[in-house]
């Protein structure tokens, strides 16, 4: 008896089961931490919080202080009462020859076994549940009368005298038979999303290690390759060559990483999806409405799938660091074999396009800001507003690369844009639009990417003095490339390209950019 009292005292006025890690409201009451949290957000906006037992009020959400004493006595009293429930329950009137119980009737708080249990059911129409000692739960805590009814506005099991005249008078209420038959129906929902959720996982598992082995796959051809061409030249380049090969390695590396990291992710929700799933099972086979209407955490299982986006090997960054490693030891033939160029074209700004205050060299290749504006005719196609520069070639299709070295005093801008961007309003600024694509510094020293407005902060290791830009027209992508030792991917635009696409430039006081190499097309 001192046991089920004390199991009394530790029970939760909201949930009527033990604690579960009890919190203390400022008026002294315990509850168990998510079963305050729900009643709480059920009063969020109505201007007022109170206290589920003695009704105070808050003009504020109060503050959950969690009871450390009380979760030590609750732990204790858990681990005793698992050592009482694992003893085999008794049939109460077999006193002689003890049989065990088949049930318990929760009106005489007797258990029997099946001979006792017919002639009880001769007799009267109790309540019948699986053997059990402990009957605290199975009634109400204040009335000490069976739990028959269902609050849906407080989420507790009720008695007849609490549905009457106990603080729940008014509320809508149901039989627990009804609520059961809700609750397991919400179950049964939930158990079916996450049953799809976790074929969902199984399939993006699989799809991630088919990603991985083609990225493998990918990576031992690139290494062919380039072991290939290594051998033509000569012994004389194996340094460069481990160099190429450590590049491959790295990003094989990375992206393995990666998606062994996905991996590992989905395979921790898949184990969670069938956590939960085993649980909701127990649940629907259970036959204690108490027991499956006081669960709270199965009922909200509900996960959704983050969609995950994993990098590719970057094979023109391969063939990029191929292409200057063998620039510091081979002829120009021998560049353009390695390289696949298939033609080369010289690269010139137009001085048309030219701002009154971008200084053009005599050469076309190299543009500056010294701040001295030039006397220009006003042509259509030449920026008014912006300190900008376009390039005579544009590009329509097919694959090119080309170089450019920067200055380290002021702003600049090296992009690329259609030829139909604006040329004398706000919205010709290089970036500031959906008809240019642009990477850039500022006065503070950073870096960004700009398109259409939109700005992503970049941070290479080391300042940039010189960029390959790579343009995959086809294919969607625009890529820069810090030209340094080693060579770093800086970003990639990806999207669809409608229009011929120039070379631009935009450039700050004391800023200049030139045009080091010609535009390299490049053999699919």
């Amino acid at each position: 008896m001192a046991f089920a009292a004390l199991g009394d005292e530790l029970s939760c006025s909201i949930c009527l089961n033990i604690y579960t890690e009890p919190v203390s409201l400022r008026c002294g009451h315990h509850f168990c931490r998510d079963c305050i949290v729900t009643a709480l957000d059920t009063q969020e906006g109505s201007g007022v919080y109170s206290c589920p037992e003695c009704r105070e009020k808050f003009l504020e959400r109060p503050p959950l202080e969690k009871n450390r004493k009380l979760c030590n006595i609750v732990e204790n009293f858990r681990s005793t009462q698992l050592k009482e429930e694992k003893i085999e329950i008794l049939c109460t009137y077999c006193v002689d020859s003890p049989m065990a119980a088949v049930k318990t009737c929760l009106q005489c708080e007797t258990s029997m076994c099946d001979k006792h249990l017919t002639a009880h059911n001769k007799t009267v129409d109790h309540v019948l549940i699986e053997p059990t000692s402990s009957f605290s739960n199975k009634k109400c805590s204040i009335h000490k009368k069976l739990l028959e009814y269902y609050c849906s506005e407080d989420a507790v099991c009720l008695c007849t005298s609490c549905c009457l005249v106990g603080k729940h008078k008014g509320h809508e209420v149901e039989l627990l038979e009804e609520a059961l038959k809700k609750k397991k129906e919400t179950l049964r929902n939930v158990l079916e999303k996450m049953t799809m959720n976790r074929e969902t996982t199984e399939k993006k598992i699989l799809n991630l290690l088919e990603r991985k082995r083609k990225a493998q796959e990918k990576a031992d051809d690139e290494k062919k390759r380039v072991a290939v061409l290594f051998e033509e030249i000569g012994r004389q380049l194996e340094v460069q060559e481990q160099r190429v090969q450590s590049e491959i390695s790295r990003q094989v590396e990375e992206v393995s990483l990666s998606l062994d990291d996905l991996i590992k992710q989905s395979e921790m929700q898949k184990d969670e999806l069938s956590r939960k799933i085993g649980q909701i099972e127990k649940l629907c086979n259970m036959t204690d409405p108490i027991s499956v209407l006081q669960d709270h955490e199965s009922g909200t299982g509900d996960q959704n799938l983050k969609a995950s986006s994993v990098c590719d090997l970057d094979d023109f960054m391969i063939s990029l660091v191929l292409h200057r490693s063998i620039t510091d030891l081979v002829t120009n033939m021998q560049l353009q074999t390695n390289f696949n160029i298939q033609d080369k074209i010289k690269l010139l700004l137009d001085e048309n396009t030219a701002h009154t205050f971008v200084v053009v060299d005599n050469d076309l290749r190299m543009a500056s800001d010294t701040g001295t504006q030039q006397v220009r005719l006003p042509f259509p196609q030449r920026f008014t507003l912006y300190n900008q520069v376009m390039s005579v070639e544009s590009f329509s299709h097919g694959r090119h690369y080309w170089e450019v070295e920067v200055g380290d005093c002021g702003d600049w801008d090296v992009a690329v844009c259609y030829p139909s961007i604006e040329r004398i309003k706000n919205e010709s600024g290089i970036g500031y639009n959906r008809k240019s694509w642009s990477f850039c510094t500022t006065k503070s020293s950073k870096y960004s990417c700009v398109h259409a407005a939109l700005i992503q902060m970049l941070y290479p290791e080391s300042p940039v003095k010189r960029l390959g830009i790579y343009l995959d027209y086809e294919g969607g992508r625009l890529s820069f490339y810090q030209l340094s030792d080693p060579i770093r991917h800086l970003h990639t635009f990806t999207t669809t390209f409608t229009e011929p696409l120039h070379a631009a430039f935009c450039l700050d006081r004391g800023a200049w950019v030139k045009l080091v190499s010609p535009v390299f097309s490049i053999k699919p």
